[in-house]
């Protein structure tokens, strides 16, 4: 059975928002952080719904599909990269500019175009939402917000030794391809991604397109610059559907520990239901890696609910915090987040008995140092404002489907 690196976390949101201000309104790497819905605002009351997407990648050991034809409609949606220097032209990497000159896709044939590149593979692994049950319905439907760490395409093939995964799996002619169903399958409002490291050449110009606007903040220090032939550094990718929320402040955060700026980032927007008028903050972040760090997380964490702290206004705008934070629920960075200010609740504790345990695992992977599952990834909600109304419970594949997909 062959696994590339799996987050498994899942998740849905909604609830009651008594602090929603309402203004005037006429309106694979590892898998599994899933989806995430937030609220649509409208009433008195915030949906949002959160679920984890599935893998990056495939496992088979047949050769990879080339990207698609030279006839297809799409096929320069698809196939079309900047130089790996994109990122560089890029310095401030601030919000993207609008696309309005950019033709539109149709969501659903770029997801034909997809599959078509992936028609040697295994099929796409099917996974059902799971309701739960609220005491506070809504007229209006949720918002979804998927999490989900991608694995840096420099790091998963020259750095993070997936010994079992087959080669042509990791390949980024296949693996975007892969990502890219994935969302398009899903249908995200919001779309917070970490290890980010094709933002300029695929994610930012294919999701304008699709209606997103995006937002990326590399890491200072990105590990993917050691590798050779790499496409720029990676980092954290912040994207929504511009038809349903209009920006109304973005902060990008260099997370500080012991008074120390760090390599870690995080970006948190404040967004506008542009149905109702109501406001919500969505942050996406990821922290540092490895044993031996935890207090150093626990510093980055200090500081990143600080700066939410901030811009929340005390609370006031109910908030959701998306990301990978390497770290297991022992951790001092969770109870942090658990105990703060701001009210938070981890939304996956919802898929436990008795609401108040984590999942088993959210990633998966084996490497030479050999195999390894922890809880490391999570979405954090405001659980005075929001409530999670349905999950995207996510298991793992079996071999008789062709391995795992992640």
């Amino acid at each position: 059975m062959f696994h590339s690196p799996r987050r498994l976390c899942s998740a849905l949101l909604q609830r009651d928002a008594p602090g929603l201000r309402r203004l005037p309104a006429p309106g694979l790497r590892r898998p599994l952080s899933p989806p995430a819905a937030v609220p649509r605002p409208a009433s008195p009351r915030l949906l949002a719904a959160a679920s984890a997407a599935s893998g990056a990648a495939r496992s088979c050991s047949r050769t990879a599909c080339s990207m698609g034809t030279g006839t297809s409609r799409l096929y320069s949606a698809l196939a079309k990269t900047l130089n790996s220097s994109a990122a560089s032209q890029h310095p401030e990497y601030l919000v993207s500019p609008d696309p309005e000159h950019l033709e539109p896709i149709d969501p659903k044939e770029l997801l034909e175009e997809c599959r078509a590149v992936l028609h040697t593979r295994p099929p796409r692994f099917q996974r059902d939402f799971v309701d739960l049950r609220t005491d506070c319905p809504s007229t209006h439907p949720p918002i979804r917000v998927m999490q989900w760490n991608i694995l840096a395409q420099a790091l998963g093939e020259g750095k993070d030794n997936f010994v079992q995964c087959p080669v042509e799996a990791l390949k980024w002619e296949e693996r975007k391809c892969l990502i890219l169903e994935e969302i398009l399958a899903y249908q995200p409002d919001i779309l917070c991604l970490q290890e980010v490291d094709h933002y300029f050449d695929t994610f930012q110009p294919l999701l304008s397109r699709l209606g997103y606007q995006g937002t990326f903040f590399p890491k200072p220090w990105s590990p993917c610059l050691d590798v050779e032939h790499n496409n720029g550094p990676d980092g954290c990718a912040l994207f929504f559907l511009q038809n349903r929320f209009k920006l109304v402040n973005s902060a990008n955060i260099r997370l500080t520990a012991m008074t120390l700026k760090t390599n870690q980032v995080a970006i948190a927007q404040t967004l506008e239901c542009k149905e109702s008028g109501r406001q919500f903050c969505i942050a996406v972040t990821h922290l540092k890696a490895r044993t031996g760090w935890e207090r150093f997380r626990s510093a980055q964490g200090c500081d990143l609910l600080q700066n939410l702290q901030n811009i929340t206004q005390g609370a006031k705008i109910p908030l959701i915090v998306c990301g990978d934070f390497n770290a297991e629920p022992t951790e001092e960075v969770y109870k942090h987040f658990a105990s703060s200010s701001l009210n938070l609740n981890s939304a996956y504790k919802l898929l436990s008995a008795d609401g108040q345990s984590e999942p088993p695992y959210t990633t998966w992977k084996i490497r030479t140092s050999g195999e390894c599952r922890h809880t490391l990834d999570y979405i954090w909600y405001s659980k005075h404002a929001l409530n999670v109304p349905r999950f995207l419970l996510i298991e793992e594949q079996k071999a008789g489907r062709g391995g795992s997909r992640l």
